[in-house]
């Protein structure tokens, strides 16, 4: 052997315990894209022994297809590209493929090798990026989870800005009237449970602070009460309101949104107006509540939630279970426990202690000194219906708060004469001060009836019933029902 073959040979031997020291894996290319050399960190990261890719389109053994088995063709492949073109090329989103038929996703460079102006080959340098790969999916899963948070946090602090409004201007359960103590009491029996409760009564009695107080007697208090409306929401949003939406899950969805049900999580539910969720989107709330799971629109992951539920309703569910319109395992799912709560013609002893508290709030929300309720005044709000109860008791006080520059509370502005209906009084008699019970059922009846004969027996709608009492259509029907009223055919 010559002393120029030996040189040769130390120069090849050299060059190739180089290229083995490498921490990256490196192959090369001839002109036509056979192989010509592979380092041990390419035969360590692939699998691939020197004797079964040396002279072999290396493209066919290891880059014929994309990480998701879609092919690959080798006239697309940028290692190849290099050879044709001359440009050196950059990739960081393929894989190459192992001997165990498993991908390795990696970065590389082909670079071409250029000899007196001609491209004779390339040289391909590549790493395994699986690591970095995983880190940059848990930092997204990261990302991804502050932004759900954040999105919860959002409208957590929506929710418990809207939990400070109503325990500012509507007040706690006020009274001592026989009425009320049982509902007291049948809160303080269900509170420590997880049984759902269903709260009846007329619209404007207070349900949403029976819901309160269930919540902030339960253990689960330290837990958001989360409300929904059921009425106001459209049907085709059931959905996502109830359960969350994904990104790109339909027209208009911008971002991923977290559901009302995960919102709950840990806390209360409070279906207010449960009576009004469409016949259609009862089913898929059944399921949701039964199990305890759900899948956000547009995403097929299952999550699982713990929550308590309270409703709420003023119509009669027994009677839309017997009309089909409310499904009755959904009701007896909801209606574990019921709660009545009484109507304020009822509660007669509540009307002056809760007078009171609106005054002394509303006139500490305008920056007046309280107005003195005297007994005239008393009188007179013992003397009204109040079917708009509670509501229309805070809303009567607030007007008269407004229309009183003085220091007199001038309730005979707020709630017109032709409300206030005293008992008459008997010659020689003095007038009790007060109704029986079926005094004021027949009061109320005759005041509905009138009302509707007034608007032709229109019951919703502008200038119908319901409107001009001030109340909502479904209220009217379910007091019509229950006295019995109903427009006699001509």
């Amino acid at each position: 052997m010559s002393e120029s073959q030996k040189e040769l040979q130390r120069l090849e031997k050299m060059h190739q315990l180089i290229l083995d020291a490498a921490g990256e894996g490196i192959y090369g290319l001839d002109a036509n894209g056979r192989t010509t050399f592979v380092n041990k960190a390419a035969e360590r990261i692939l699998g691939w022994h020197p004797d079964d890719v040396i002279g072999q389109q290396l493209h066919d053994i290891h880059h014929h297809s994309h990480a998701d088995g879609t092919p690959f063709p080798s006239d697309e492949c940028p290692i190849y590209r290099a050879i044709r073109d001359g440009q050196v090329h950059q990739v960081d989103d393929e894989v190459f493929w192992r001997t165990d038929g498993s991908c390795v996703p990696v970065e590389y460079t082909s670079t071409p090798i250029v000899e007196d102006g001609s491209i004779c080959g390339a040289v391909i340098v590549f790493r395994n990026i699986a690591a970095r790969k995983e880190v940059e999916r848990q930092r997204e899963k990261a990302y991804e989870e502050i932004r759900c948070l954040k999105d919860q946090l959002e409208q957590e602090r929506d929710y418990l800005r809207d939990e400070i409004n109503v325990n500012a201007h509507f007040g706690e359960l006020i009274g001592d009237s026989q009425a009320l103590k049982r509902t007291f009491s049948q809160i303080e029996a269900v509170a420590a449970t997880s049984a759902s409760v269903l709260v009846q009564g007329e619209s404007g009695v207070g349900k949403e602070l029976i819901a309160r107080a269930i919540h902030q007697r339960s253990p689960r208090a330290e837990a958001p009460l989360v409300k929904v409306n059921c009425a106001s929401i459209p049907g085709e949003l059931f959905e996502s309101e109830f359960f969350g939406h994904v990104r790109g899950a339909f027209t208009g969805a911008h971002k991923d949104r977290v559901g009302r049900l995960q919102l709950a999580h840990g806390g209360t539910l409070f279906l207010d107006e449960v009576g009004e969720i469409p016949p259609e989107q009862q089913g898929k709330l059944l399921r949701a509540l039964q199990e305890g799971e759900f899948e956000r629109v547009g995403d097929e992951e299952t999550m699982r939630v713990d929550v308590r539920v309270v409703a709420a309703t003023n119509r009669d569910l027994r009677g839309a279970v017997e009309a089909g319109t409310f499904r009755q395992d959904l009701f007896y799912r909801l209606s574990v426990f019921p709660i009545d709560v009484p109507p304020l013609r009822q509660r007669q002893r509540d009307i002056v202690p809760l007078a009171q508290h609106f005054i002394k709030l509303i006139c500490g929300d305008m920056g007046k000194d309280p107005l003195p309720l005297t007994q005239r005044d008393a009188d007179t709000l013992l003397a009204h219906r109040w079917p708009g109860n509670v509501r229309e008791l805070k809303n009567v006080i607030e007007r008269a708060v407004i229309l009183s520059p003085g220091g007199r509370l001038r309730l005979d502005l707020a709630l017109p004469a032709v409300m206030v209906d005293p008992a008459p009084a008997i010659a020689g008699l003095d007038a009790p001060p007060f109704l029986t019970e079926a005094e004021m059922r027949e009061r109320e009846k005759q005041n509905l009836l009138q009302a509707l004969e007034h608007c032709s027996w229109r019951v919703s709608g502008p200038n119908g019933a319901a409107q001009r009492l001030g109340v909502k259509p479904s209220t009217l029907a379910y007091r019509m029902r229950s006295f019995g009223l109903a427009r006699r055919s001509r």
